[in-house]
């Protein structure tokens, strides 16, 4: 089967190749996908250089999460049959013909749902899902500030911010990126390149924004620090700005504001009766249409350096899909 694989970690991505390797073979509690769309999220990039947190044995073939038809199913599986439409992922292994992945971590594809924007939903949706009800705890009424609102997960959290109840109020160094994300459902859009601070305080009549959801870090937390209300919460969802933050605890002190870390799968991990729920809630929503991905790019697998070249140049708005 062709696969994208990385033998050698570099940072220019040069150690990665499309090759043809063995369709893996299925073990108890798995199921073999014949891959019809994958999502290309900012950890692959980074797990690619050596800069993501997990570090798999090279060689490894890369890709978080896909979508497409069961194959086979290994012993003890007996809720999915060859031919079920089906998403899920694992740390590695979705850029490829054939995906093997654990039983416990595939869905069901609602009819309502192709396999690309399938692809594009778990990862975002959960995340958004974790950070704003179960980290967040997001009200209806509330004022949500969303950074790095055109990315994936950023427009994710918009939706679902929208589906809470919240005034949503979005952020991007882009005025084309923010008319897609007023398009997506936003009530503000801000531009960050002259700062937010003062809009989001006069957008909030002075309170500053309830809920704050940053995946970017750097300067964008340092200045969020400066805009939110009094027992907010500043959901640290990343670092895409590549600048870890510092914050000194006399700011949440007399502000009375929380800083609360969002790791979606591993929430999931820690409490798994809550993760079964959170993974229900999202594709229940997707079902019935509530809640839908954008799909910025679609391309063949053999084009994979033009999809980590959108994300690397921060031009996606949404999410990128390869398909094998």
């Amino acid at each position: 089967m062709r696969a994208l694989v990385c033998d050698t970690l570099t940072d220019d991505f040069s150690g990665l190749s499309v090759q043809d390797i063995p369709v893996p073979e299925v073990g108890e509690g798995e199921v073999l996908v014949r891959v019809k769309a994958a999502s290309v999220n900012f950890p692959d990039l980074l797990m690619s250089q050596g800069q993501y947190q997990m570090k798999p044995e090279l060689p490894f073939t890369q890709g978080m999460e896909c979508a497409g038809t069961v194959e086979a199913v290994g012993e003890g599986v007996s809720e999915f049959s060859p031919g079920d439409r089906v998403v899920g992922g694992n740390k590695t292994g979705a850029f490829a013909e054939f995906a093997l992945l654990p039983a416990s971590s595939l869905s069901r594809v609602p009819e309502n749902m192709g396999f690309a924007e399938a692809a594009a939903y778990p990862a975002a949706y959960l995340t958004a899902y974790v950070a704003l009800v179960r980290r967040g705890n997001l009200q209806p009424g509330e004022t949500l500030l969303v950074h790095g609102a055109s990315g994936g997960v950023g427009m994710a959290a918009v939706d679902v911010g929208k589906l809470l109840g919240a005034t949503v109020i979005a952020t991007s160094a882009s005025d084309a990126k923010l008319d897609k994300v007023i398009e997506h459902g936003a009530d503000y859009v801000i531009n960050v390149t002259q700062g937010f601070r003062d809009k989001v305080k006069t957008l909030t009549a002075g309170r500053g924004a309830d809920v704050i959801f940053d995946p970017v870090g750097g300067d964008v937390f340092d200045e969020s620090v400066r805009c939110i209300a009094f027992d907010g919460r500043l959901l640290v969802v990343g670092f895409t700005s590549g600048r870890i933050p510092e914050v000194k605890v006399n700011m949440p002190l007399i502000k009375g504001f929380s800083v609360v870390g969002v790791r979606a799968g591993e929430y999931g991990r820690r409490f798994p009766e809550r993760g079964k729920e959170n993974m229900a809630a999202i594709w229940k929503w997707a079902a019935e249409g509530k809640t839908r991905p954008r799909v910025h790019a679609d391309l063949p697998l053999e084009k994979w350096r033009e999809a980590y070249r959108l994300l690397t140049d921060r031009e996606v708005v949404g999410k990128v899909i390869l398909r094998p």
